[in-house]
C-alpha cells in the first residue's frame, strides 16, 4: 500500500469522503471557473482554467484566495498528455496526471513524479456514453461517470456527473477508501479532467 500523505497538498487537509466539484461560470476572458466543496458545502478551493498554447495551467487557491497548488501541462496533444501537480507552498512536485487518448473510454492515471508508478486510475463508464459525448451535437450535456481504482485495481470510489446545462458541469465525488488513494489529487483531477475534455 502506498503512503498517500506524501502526495497531498501541505496547505489543506481533506479528511472526508464526499466532495462536490462544480464549474461555477466563466471569467471575463471566458475561461472556465471551478469550485470544490466538502460535504458541509464549505469551499475547499477554486481555480480558473488558464488555456495557453500547449501550456495550460490551473492555479488552485483556497477560500481566502491564497494559492495552494498548481497543475500545469508538461506534455500535451489535444486532450492527451501529462499534467503536473505542484505544491505552491513547498514547490514540491507531487503527482502527474496522464491521459490515454481513446474514443471508447477515457482513462486518466495519477502517477508518482519520480518513478511514474501508478497511484490511482479514473475510468469513464460505458463506451456508448463516451462516444455520445464526443459525437452527438448535444453530447457535452450528457453527464460523465467515472470509477476510481487504487494502484492495485481495487474500486475505491466514483465521480458522478449531473446533466449539464450551458456546460456548467457538477460532480459528486465519493471515496469508499481514503487510505489507498491521495484524496486531494483525486478531487483536483476531477476538475482538470472536466476542463480538458470540455474545452
Amino acid at each position: 500500500m502506498i503512503d498517500t500523505q506524501q502526495y497531498e497538498l501541505s496547505a489543506i487537509d481533506l479528511s472526508g469522503s464526499q466532495y462536490t466539484v462544480e464549474q461555477t461560470g466563466r471569467d471575463k476572458n471566458f475561461r472556465p471557473e471551478y469550485e470544490a466543496r466538502d460535504a458541509a458545502g464549505d469551499t475547499i478551493f477554486r481555480t480558473t482554467y488558464q488555456m495557453y498554447e500547449g501550456k495550460d495551467e490551473f492555479p488552485f487557491v483556497d477560500a481566502d484566495g491564497t494559492e495552494i497548488g498548481l497543475v500545469k501541462a508538461i506534455d500535451t496533444w489535444d486532450i492527451a498528455g501529462d499534467y503536473l501537480l505542484t505544491d505552491s507552498h513547498t514547490d514540491e512536485e507531487l503527482v502527474i496526471l496522464d491521459n490515454d487518448l481513446s474514443l471508447l473510454q477515457d482513462t486518466w492515471r495519477l502517477r508518482d513524479v519520480d518513478d511514474r508508478s501508478l497511484l490511482a486510475e479514473i475510468n469513464s463508464r460505458g463506451a456508448l456514453i463516451t462516444i455520445a459525448r464526443k459525437l452527438l451535437p448535444a453530447g457535452q450535456g450528457i453527464a460523465h461517470k467515472y470509477d476510481i481504482t487504487d494502484s492495485e485495481g481495487n474500486p475505491v470510489g466514483s465521480i458522478e456527473g449531473e446533466f449539464a446545462l450551458f456546460d456548467f458541469d457538477q460532480y459528486e465525488i465519493t471515496l469508499t477508501d481514503t487510505s489507498s488513494v491521495p484524496t486531494e489529487p483525486v478531487v483536483i483531477a476531477a476538475i482538470v479532467i472536466d476542463a480538458i475534455q470540455g474545452n
